[in-house]
């Protein structure tokens, strides 16, 4: 058989171009170090071999046991389908709205901190590839490069803080992203001290890293990691920094630590405080209390995303996608309600659209792609994904995003904030 005119289908993806339209691509055409990549885990899986010990512990890791970490992926297999047959679907676009802005598909980045300690430039990869593909990127506060550097690489960039309760901090902040030309802030409110990360201190992380005869050898094991980001970046900018959080602190360091003020001070005379002087769309990340989004509503904010901040600080924190009915009750119909935490798939991100998201963010293996592949590592993980979302779609009997709803779902095992939802 003549596999060359008529490619199977095993064989080919969709990419979607800038109008939101989707064409067959064989992917034959992929380079090789690309074309194993099938899943948004591969990436995840891949890394190991490419990042330092540390690094990717730090990247991949959660918190204590773990627990809010395995239940961020567990609770998406208690939730199963219901298709509607024989619906035309021949119409389908992933095109989603979020803050009058459309999108090409219901996902976005994920904000993450120390991204250019995985790959060389990671935030302006990161930043590119989204605007490239018309879906937003929510650039980390910890990030290690200036934000206006990432708002100049791509137009959907967002800007996520780490405040501390102190105004005159979150002045000094607000101004600075507004003069970079952002126009949406999700200010993180589930950090108000440093978490019991214990898997950072059993693979040798620290914020900076400590210089030792250890991390020489974890990071002498990992050649392409060594020349193709770290010394790459120290010839090219020099010694990374964290930019964002006020007193820069550098990646490597011996003696240097970080002081970013109070954060357990910060509360809802500073949300207020915000709201006052930001004219821009204010969102709250780290919410999964359905009573702090009906205050929210209350402050004037725009949105909140739901998170547990990927399992990675209070282990033991209910996974988003549980409480996201009932958030999505409290936030109404003006307030957008974000999920991040756990995705992998395209039927996680239908899932929560179903439960109740107008949005979702996914983060750890687009970070793991750029440290695999670099931009064209994203790119490709980003067509696998709405490639993924676009065959549900038709599976499932959908033309749009927007129209799937708990009516699509039903309990697999133990799902019982589903069946409390309806």
């Amino acid at each position: 058989m003549d596999t060359t005119a008529n490619p199977s289908a095993t064989e080919v993806t969709h990419k979607v171009d800038s109008t939101g339209s989707l064409s067959i691509v064989d992917k034959r055409a992929l380079p090789r170090n690309l074309a194993k990549f099938l899943a948004l885990q591969d990436f995840i899986d891949a890394a190991q071999k490419v990042l330092p010990r540390p690094i990717y512990g730090y990247v991949t890791g959660g918190v204590e046991d773990n627990a809010s970490l395995r239940g961020n992926r567990n609770v998406f297999s208690e939730v199963g389908f219901v298709p509607k047959p024989l619906i035309d679907t021949t119409a389908r676009s992933m095109k989603t709205q979020l803050f009058g802005r459309t999108y090409n598909a219901p996902f976005g980045f994920a904000p993450m901190g120390g991204t250019s300690t995985a790959c060389y430039r990671g935030d302006t990869v990161l930043a590119s590839i989204a605007a490239q593909n018309n879906i937003p990127m929510m650039m980390s506060g910890a990030s290690l490069m200036k934000m206006e550097d990432v708002k100049a690489a791509g137009r959907t960039a967002m800007f996520q803080a780490y405040l501390p309760g102190d105004e005159e901090r979150i002045q000094k902040t607000f101004e600075r992203c507004e003069k970079a030309g952002f126009d949406t802030i999700a200010v993180t409110v589930d950090v108000q001290v440093p978490a019991n990360r214990e898997n950072n201190v059993r693979n040798g992380y620290s914020t900076p890293l400590r210089p030792s005869l250890r991390l020489a050898w974890d990071v002498g094991v990992r050649p392409k990691w060594l020349f193709g980001m770290f010394l790459k970046t120290l010839m090219t900018d020099g010694m990374p920094h964290v930019e964002n959080m006020g007193p820069r602190v550098p990646m490597l360091a011996a003696h240097a630590s970080r002081d970013y003020g109070r954060r357990d001070r910060l509360s809802w005379k500073h949300i207020a405080f915000m709201r006052k002087i930001w004219k821009g769309n204010l969102l709250i990340k780290g919410v999964v209390d359905k009573e702090a989004v009906r205050i929210a509503r209350e402050h004037g904010l725009n949105g909140v995303m739901v998170s547990n901040h990927g399992g990675r600080q209070l282990d033991g924190t209910v996974a988003p996608a549980r409480v996201l009915p009932g958030i999505r009750e409290a936030a109404g119909k003006d307030m957008a309600v974000i999920m991040d935490s756990g995705f992998r798939r395209g039927t996680d991100i239908l899932k929560a659209l179903a439960l109740g998201a107008d949005f979702c963010f996914v983060g750890r293996p687009f970070l793991c792609a750029a440290a695999c592949a670099g931009a064209p590592g994203v790119a490709h993980a980003v067509s696998l994904l709405m490639d993924e979302i676009d065959r549900d779609m038709a599976q499932i009997g959908l033309n749009f995003p927007k129209e799937i709803t708990m009516d699509y779902l039903m309990p697999m095992t133990g799902a019982d904030f589903l069946t409390d939802a309806r």
